[in-house]
């Protein structure tokens, strides 16, 4: 009889579980919710025990409705999100509510941890910054600095991943993945950024990580009794290690060789290509060495408002659904009779890295109607990926295949855009819970049912079309893309001249509110 693997997706609301086959193909899923508290402006924490207790409700859910045999299942792994932040003690209970990704209170430590120049920040923007608020250095620098006595109490700093990881085999491990995304973790310059952990006073923190690191597919250990039991799982059962959602996505899109770009998409976008080649400048995060597979190296991108975008215009009309806008978009050729938007409405991530920037909708005429902008801000989100794909081009790294995911996959109109706009073609997949395959793959790999990550997928990850660009369309975007780029630096000028007006008059507004 075939075997069956154990996915799990520990997301912002949720953790999710999913059974697949060896063959890729899912036979159930199932979700439990779980909290998260807001003490302030900016601050985001969730109880790390809710995942536990969500993890052991979803996984006996999903083995009912798969109606499987748990004895059938081979191995199981985990991604979750990147960086939430646990402090535990000796026992790996939690001291306090995990710093999820989101909570951005360590905002003031990322100048701090910049303005060291140590050669661990290579991986943001060639040491140009920024360091994002979400990743672990800053995140752990603000509790010692705001909690020392729980700092020195803590055991173990790490993360959502290594919690669950260490509650389900009894390991304190961490996952190569996470520690090289967002860790400043580099195996080729010895591992641990014990330099600018230095420089920080923060010495003590290589102490509390996971002392060891796994590659991704690797097995950590086997299932404790009490973890089978919580979970309903035979005892002894294979747990392999996984890593950050968005990366483990990759694997489940079959992005396994150098060249390959997956484009996730939603309310942002988020790019994450495959390179043979390290390499580090500005506009762009990492590249990040052995983070998915050894030998290779992920380069980073991302956009911080692009279906919110669409979505802002779809209230704005006051329509149910797309249809109709889509219908409508379609009829109009690329450039939208000079419209052009930049998508900017919360801020730049790359290649700016500029959160004061803002959005833009010039080229307005009378003659212009709802179905004009809804397909200029597509069209903007397009040329925002472009502008990131040239980034990553002119620092050497030049995809020749981008596999879609996300949002943006159920409408056609989106996808010959993005395709047209990039002249590559878009390539879509069957199962649109990238993570929870990504995470069934690597547990086949564990498992050794599949030689290595590349073969695994290879197998299980299952195309259903392929996008092709039009190459005339793709010439008739080039003047609008060229005026895209340009909008940035004149409206970075006329915003600075604003800048100190906007803030007075917010204020004056509440006030008399």
């Amino acid at each position: 009889m075939s075997p069956y693997l154990l996915g799990i997706d520990g997301g912002t609301e949720s953790l999710r579980a999913a059974i697949f086959d060896l063959e890729g193909e899912l036979l159930a899923s199932a979700a439990t919710a779980y909290d998260t508290q807001f003490p302030t402006p900016g601050w985001a924490e969730q109880d790390p025990r809710d995942w536990w207790r969500a993890l052991g409700q979803s996984v006996r859910t999903v083995v009912d409705k798969a109606c499987v045999d748990p004895a059938r299942i081979a191995a199981m792994s985990v991604d979750t999100t990147c960086c939430s932040v646990v402090a535990l003690d000796e026992q790996g209970e939690p001291l306090r509510p995990s710093l999820i990704w989101m909570d951005l209170r360590s905002a003031p430590q990322t100048e701090k941890v910049l303005q060291t120049g140590d050669e661990a920040l290579q991986v943001n923007g060639n040491r140009q910054g920024p360091v994002s608020a979400e990743w672990m250095i800053p995140k752990a620098l603000w509790i010692k600095q705001n909690e020392p006595d729980l700092f020195a109490r803590a055991a173990t700093i790490c993360e959502f991943q290594d919690y669950i990881n260490l509650h389900l085999t009894g390991r304190r491990i961490a996952s190569i993945n996470n520690v090289s995304v967002r860790w400043h973790h580099d195996r080729r310059r010895g591992g641990l950024p014990e330099s600018l952990l230095d420089r920080l006073e923060l010495g003590e923190l290589a102490q509390k990580w996971p002392s060891e690191v796994l590659d991704l597919g690797q097995v950590i250990g086997p299932l404790t009794d009490s973890a089978a039991e919580h979970l309903g799982l035979p005892s002894r059962l294979p747990v392999v290690q996984g890593g950050a959602d968005a990366f483990i996505g990759m694997v489940g899109l079959g992005v396994v060789r150098p060249g390959s770009l997956a484009l996730i998409t939603g309310s942002s976008h988020l790019q994450l290509g495959l390179s043979n080649q390290s390499f580090h400048g500005p506009g762009i995060w990492g590249t990040y060495s052995d983070a998915l597979l050894p030998g290779l190296h992920v380069v980073e991108g991302g956009q911080t408002s692009t279906g919110s975008v669409v979505n802002w215009l779809k209230r704005l009309y006051d329509v149910d659904d797309y249809e109709d806008l889509n219908r409508e978009a379609r009829e109009l050729a690329p450039g939208c009779d000079g419209l052009v938007v930049q998508e900017h409405f919360q801020g730049n991530r790359t290649p700016h890295t500029d959160p004061s920037s803002r959005g833009a909708i010039h080229g307005l005429s009378l003659g212009h109607g709802r179905a004009h902008l809804f397909r200029a801000a597509i069209e903007g989100v397009a040329f925002g990926t472009e502008l990131i794909l040239e980034t990553m081009r002119s620092n050497g790294f030049h995809p020749d295949r981008i596999v879609a995911a996300g949002g943006a996959t159920r409408s056609d109109l989106w996808l010959q855009i993005h395709a047209d706009v990039a002249n590559l073609p878009l390539t879509l997949t069957t199962v649109p819970d990238a993570p929870l395959l990504g995470c069934a793959i690597l547990a086949a790999v564990g498992a050794g049912l599949y030689g290595d990550v590349q073969t695994a997928a290879n197998n299980m990850v299952k195309v259903s079309r392929v996008i092709e660009p039009d190459a005339a369309a793709h010439a008739a975007y080039q003047p609008f893309y060229d005026t895209y780029k340009a909008t940035y630096g004149a409206m970075r000028s006329l915003r600075q001249d604003l800048a100190p007006y906007v803030g007075d008059l917010n204020e004056a507004h509440a006030s008399s509110g």
